[in-house]
């Protein structure tokens, strides 16, 4: 079936659905679409986006969700395949390798499709969670880790490193008390079952990384309780420290270092809000650590790459916190370039949310220090990369809006 045939179909199943939800006969539910009776027969598989709405309304539905089954459906995202399902996993994993993540979507999906058994099930909505990690979207990756999740009797190691992907999904959506309660139930699953095997060791290093950050970004959110996070962010974050730089340096994974390298920038940030460093010594020292990716392209490892990404991001929250208007304009500026940069370079779109926002809040500053209003141009790129940014995360939307309504976009060059 072509796929406007296929769209057709479920634009019609839509209709029938609405029709015995609603409990209305026919000239009623038209009129509730706007539709005459005629009209609701000759709907395509294209619908115009105010019958998507008005279905929408008549289930209790999202818009979103109606559109993307509709629009999505019969995309070629399947792939179809002879292949068994390890040849097939495969071919995920070298599109992961190649840093193909639409790919590895297509391929994970194939893989989905073709698994037998909860085990396979579960790998398989792990790996598409990675590519929907890899595009930016975490909220797709909550749904296909919480599907994995929900696949049957699965091995333990499986089933602890998907809650520990979903607790990163949510850190990285800031739904922040989900990420705790996740991380918080694996840091003390393995307090009470130390890990032997890799995967497990792996697992744990993440869990105690996220809630680490979990509780530094609730200082953000929570400044009445700076303290209670910056402790309890100091201890995680110290131990997630340990546990990957164990593991870089018994498996040799450079990985694993660039990941305690944001440990440790993350640890500076906290330190500053405990009293036991000046905001001037930190930001210092987050410049200094700029030096080693003066080059990015230079740089081969990702996470190390990402990790001085990480570093401008706690940067300006530190210059945020404790500086002066006047004192915090040279250095965000510097941070929030290198980190937009960085997070061009890597497709990396959180990296890309704070970039915005931290800059964003550095104009605001200025402007109230010397109540004049500061230039931001946005070439067409930019402004590609910050719709996609409110895309993927609703909080930012508002912010997003405000800079487009602010900054000149200006020719590419």
């Amino acid at each position: 079936m072509q796929r406007r045939d296929m769209q057709r179909e479920r634009v019609r199943e839509f209709i029938d659905l609405a029709h015995a939800y609603t409990g209305a006969n026919w000239t009623e539910l038209a009129k509730r679409l706007d539709r005459t009776r005629g009209q609701l027969r000759e709907i395509g598989g294209n619908p115009k986006l105010d019958f998507v709405g008005g279905l929408a309304r008549a289930l209790d539905w999202s818009v979103g969700d109606v559109a993307e089954d509709i629009w999505d459906l019969g995309n070629g995202s399947e792939t179809a395949t002879e292949l068994s399902f390890a040849e097939v996993d495969e071919q995920v994993m070298a599109a992961h390798a190649a840093g193909d993540y639409n790919e590895m979507v297509r391929r994970g999906q194939t893989l989905l499709r073709i698994a037998t058994s909860p085990a396979q099930q579960a790998l398989a909505c792990n790996r598409v969670a990675g590519a929907w990690d890899g595009l930016g979207r975490y909220a797709k990756a909550l749904d296909v880790l919480r599907q994995g999740l929900q696949a049957g009797e699965i091995s333990s190691d499986m089933r602890l490193m998907l809650q520990s992907n979903l607790a990163n999904a949510y850190y990285s959506l800031w739904m922040l008390l989900e990420a705790r309660g996740i991380a918080r139930d694996l840091v003390e699953w393995f307090e009470e079952n130390p890990p032997t095997e890799k995967r497990d060791r792996v697992t744990e290093a993440f869990a105690y990384y996220v809630r680490g950050n979990t509780h530094r970004r609730l200082i953000e959110q929570e400044p009445d309780k700076t303290k209670f996070h910056a402790k309890r962010a100091h201890r995680d974050l110290s131990e997630a420290t340990r546990l990957y730089t164990r593991l870089a340096e018994e498996f040799g994974i450079e990985s694993y270092a660039g990941v305690a390298n944001t440990c440790l920038g993350g640890l500076i940030e906290v330190e500053v809000e405990l009293g036991e460093r000046t905001a001037a010594a930190a930001i210092q020292t987050y410049l200094d650590g700029l030096d080693a990716v003066l080059d990015i392209d230079a740089v081969e490892n990702g996470d190390w790459i990402e990790s001085y990404g990480w570093w401008c991001v706690f940067g300006c929250n530190v210059a945020l916190r404790h500086l002066s208007e006047s004192e915090q304009q040279q250095p965000m500026a510097v941070f929030t370039n290198k980190a937009y940069n960085i997070g061009n370079r890597l497709e990396n779109w959180a990296m890309r949310e704070r970039a915005f926002t931290m800059e964003h809040a550095r104009r605001q500053r200025f402007v109230e220090w010397t109540k004049v209003e500061s230039d931001w141009a946005l070439d067409k790129e930019d402004v590609r990369v910050l719709a996609g940014t409110m895309g993927r995360f609703p909080g930012f939307r508002d912010v997003g809006w405000e800079i487009l309504r602010k900054a000149k976009v200006v020719a590419s060059n």
